[in-house]
Parts: C-alpha cells; sequence; structure tokens
C-alpha cells in the first residue's frame, strides 16, 4: 500500500460474506458472547479497538462478531507474507488487513496505523504484539500509546476471556466447545487521563499501562498476567475512603 492510495471505509459484500463465514465457524467451535458498552462505541471518526491476543481465533472472533455490531470497517495491519497465501491472501487484501514488511515494521507500521486514523477510520491492534502461550496477558509494547497520543484517538478495551482455549498458541486446529466471552470497555482518551506536564516518554510508559489496565479489568483474574497488580491497585483505590471518617 502506498501513500497515495485510497483508504477504504466501506463494507463490501466480501466483508459481510467473511463476517457471516467467520460466525457460522465460530459459532460450530464455540458459545461466543459479546457484552459491554457496545452502544458507547463512537459510530464515527478515528478510532482505535485494543484487545489481549491470547489465541489463533481472535482475530476471527472479532472481526465476525464486532464488524456488524459497529457498522464499520475495520482495518488491521499484518504482515506481507501473509498475503502470499492462496484465498486466505486475497480475502486479506480485500477484507481490511495492510500489508507491513517485517524488516521495517516498526516505522511503516506506525505511519501506515497514523494514516488510517488520521483518514477517520476504525484501526484494530493487539497492543502485545504476539500471542500470549498460557491465555494470561504479556507485558505490551508502547506502539499503540503512542499511536494514541499523536492521534487523539479515542481507544475502545477489549477483553477476549476463554479463546486460548479453544485454539492455543503452538496448536495447529482448534479444539471444539467451551465459551468464549468478548467484553467491550468504555471508549477513552489517554491524553485525558494522564496527569498533567507529564513529559513524552514517561507519558508513554503512563499510557501503555492505563490501556492494558482497561483491558485487565475486563479479563478474569486467571488472565490478567503481568497487568493483574495494576487491576488490584485500581480496584484498591476506587474503595477506598474518599474522605475523613468519624470514630
Amino acid at each position: 500500500m502506498t501513500d497515495e492510495a485510497p483508504i477504504e471505509s466501506s463494507i463490501t459484500p466480501l466483508i459481510t460474506t467473511l463476517t457471516v463465514l467467520g460466525r457460522v465457524f465460530g459459532g460450530a467451535l464455540s458459545r461466543v458472547r459479546i457484552e459491554g458498552a457496545i452502544d458507547e462505541i463512537p459510530s464515527e471518526g478515528p478510532l482505535i479497538l485494543a484487545a489481549n491476543h491470547a489465541s489463533n481465533f481472535d482475530a476471527i472472533v472479532l472481526g465476525s462478531w464486532l464488524i456488524p455490531k459497529l457498522g464499520r470497517r475495520i482495518h488491521w495491519l499484518g504482515k506481507k507474507e501473509l498475503f502470499a497465501w492462496p484465498i486466505v491472501g486475497w480475502a486479506a487484501a480485500n477484507g481490511g488487513v495492510h500489508p507491513v514488511d517485517r524488516s521495517t515494521a516498526d516505522v511503516e507500521a506506525f505511519r501506515l496505523a497514523q494514516r488510517i486514523l488520521t483518514d477517520g477510520q476504525v484501526l484494530f491492534v493487539f497492543p502485545e504484539g504476539t500471542r500470549s502461550p498460557d491465555g494470561g496477558l504479556q507485558a505490551a509494547q508502547d506502539g499503540v500509546a503512542a499511536l494514541a497520543m499523536r492521534t487523539d484517538a479515542p481507544i475502545v478495551p477489549l477483553g477476549i476471556a476463554g479463546s486460548y482455549r479453544v485454539w492455543p498458541r503452538g496448536q495447529k486446529l482448534p479444539r471444539p466447545g467451551g465459551h468464549i466471552t468478548v467484553r467491550v470497555g468504555r471508549p477513552f482518551r489517554v491524553g485525558d487521563e494522564l496527569p498533567p506536564g507529564t513529559d513524552r516518554r514517561t507519558a508513554k510508559g503512563l499510557a501503555t499501562k492505563l490501556i492494558m489496565t482497561r483491558i485487565a479489568e475486563l479479563l478474569p483474574p486467571s488472565q490478567r498476567g503481568v497487568y493483574a497488580p495494576s487491576v488490584a491497585a485500581t480496584e484498591a483505590r476506587e474503595l477506598a475512603p474518599v474522605g475523613p471518617t468519624e470514630t
């Protein structure tokens, strides 16, 4: 994709067909439910959807169930090697996936993602960058936080629970059964949550922790991984007394 190429925003018949097939495939393997602040997802303007990545199944479930709910095309970044696969590559090229050269991924991916958001589109990201080996959250990279700070795009955190039991990392084929729940968090802007005057380098780290904590809050304790202490600290602050108590 070149800088001059237009970014397609419509939900094409192919994307509709892929979401239907994805729902049929996903429903045949597991009971899938989506819940939470679905109605609060912005219907227009730039938007970052950020989710945990615990399974080979995540992209299928999230794309197939979220696109009909949003009524908007979702854009993804994928390694360019994917586009060489028969059928899969063609579907990716026409289904909202943008190729990124892994040899220049850091710079190229950021520029492309920023352009998608500047154009007022929806960008889907896995901040961890790779699938979790055990379903628990891993330490995330700062790229999504930097992108959110640069574009001021709202972020919708998504927590997908149970998918790693159906199709864990390293397993070639899925295991039918179980339940998969996608919980949608309330949208927020990192700039509204960070302390005023925070320097840029510190802000990126704080923003990453904030994004991942919001995702972790949507997950069962067994999947919160390295961000479990952050959730516990947030819950403790919310339960702490606001003012002095009488004795």
